[in-house]
């Protein structure tokens, strides 16, 4: 999070408790503070199909703040009608009623009319790994390691099949709503992100990746790409904070199994 802007928001929301608003202005109170909370106070930024979400769930909320019971429903919609049919609000409701609609254009119109800027500085796509990271407390040498259960597809395959599926059952819990059912980086959120989501279908994406590679962008996600990665947009997590280190290896070893590919071998120097 942004500490400024929660610090800001913190002390508008604060000075307008003195007002003492009724229930019926804290709703776009609450609203407009929960957009600008969302847009510019989380870093990395969400993408947009994510703010469209939690603004529809945080709009439900908030009408069902009011409407809680009919005492209060009946309050709030007497408000609404006051300042509807008093004439003692009609210059405050024609602003209303100009403002509205003229934000909604000016929305509309920005975003037609904005073109396409190209990023400042080129953005390599696969940066090379740091030599070793840390995974949970755990020191992992990325030129070293290897997936622990690879082996397994040789020595025991109802083994290394056992770990195909629930690495499957893993992807389908937590990857698929932006890596997409196909794993071409088509889901639900996809159009969302800035780059897309990695297209694990394509031949140029993991076939030409150690699974050592894999595991660290995975574990450390958008947050943890270098500098020459930038800039982005992504919110892909760190999934270390969510996943097991098995899961991670798990996951890595249904992406290959599902697209056909195999990992890139290491190389060794002669």
């Amino acid at each position: 999070m942004k500490p400024l802007v929660v610090l800001i928001l913190a002390l508008v929301l604060l000075g307008l408790r003195f007002l003492r608003l009724s229930r019926v202005l804290w709703v776009p109170v609450w609203w407009l503070a929960s957009y600008v909370f969302l847009v510019y106070g989380i870093e990395p930024p969400l993408p947009r199909s994510i703010i469209l979400m939690f603004m529809g769930i945080i709009t439900l909320s908030l009408l069902a703040y009011f409407s809680v019971d009919s005492q209060t429903l009946s309050a709030a919609w007497g408000a609404i009608v006051r300042f509807v049919t008093d004439r003692r609000y009609t210059i405050p409701l024609a602003m209303v009623v100009v403002a509205l609609p003229a934000a909604v254009g000016w929305v509309a119109y920005r975003n037609a009319s904005k073109a396409p800027n190209p990023p400042l500085f080129g953005r390599t796509i696969h940066p090379p790994p740091p030599i070793e990271i840390t995974f949970k407390g755990k020191k992992i040498n990325l030129t070293e390691a290897d997936n622990p259960f690879r082996a397994l597809e040789k020595s025991d395959p109802d083994k290394f099949r056992q770990h195909v599926a629930r690495g499957r059952v893993i992807y389908f819990q937590n990857c698929v709503f932006c890596h997409g059912d196909n794993l071409n980086g088509e889901g639900l959120f996809a159009h969302g992100f800035d780059p897309l989501p990695a297209n694990f279908a394509d031949p140029t994406t993991i076939a030409m990746l150690q699974e050592s590679y894999l595991f660290w962008r995975i574990a450390k996600g958008g947050p943890g790409l270098p500098e020459e990665s930038a800039p982005w947009a992504s919110a892909m997590p760190a999934w270390e904070k969510f996943l097991s280190e098995e899961d991670i290896w798990d996951v890595i070893l249904f992406l290959y199994d599902y697209t056909g590919y195999r990992p890139r071998a290491k190389e060794s120097l002669e």
